[in-house]
């Protein structure tokens, strides 16, 4: 299953206190990727956060991967999770269907 994972930055950490996440973040996040539970990643245009394309065997399971990073624990950032699939009407347009 593929979920967005959509995270906005809710409060923004001190200078201390972003010292203190920023090195267990970028770490933590590229572990996600490297064991294939982050897909693809971007940062957001509109506002402060990321926006996550993971693989996932639930919802659930994608939540429980995003709340583990330390701007998710801390409090800063929130995610939005939003199960996607494939584009189904497509089907209608193959000959024989």
């Amino acid at each position: 299953m593929k979920v967005f994972a959509i995270g906005a930055i809710t409060k923004q950490p001190t200078d201390e206190q972003r010292q203190q996440i920023m090195p267990k973040e970028v770490p933590d996040t590229l572990k996600l990727y490297l064991d294939g539970k982050i897909d693809q990643f971007w940062f957001r245009k509109d506002k402060l956060g990321v926006v996550f394309l993971m693989n996932a065997g639930s919802v659930d399971e994608a939540k429980a991967a995003t709340d583990q990073l330390p701007l998710t624990k801390g409090g800063f950032m929130t995610f939005e999770h939003i199960p996607v699939g494939p584009l189904a009407p497509l089907g209608s347009l193959i000959q024989g269907k």
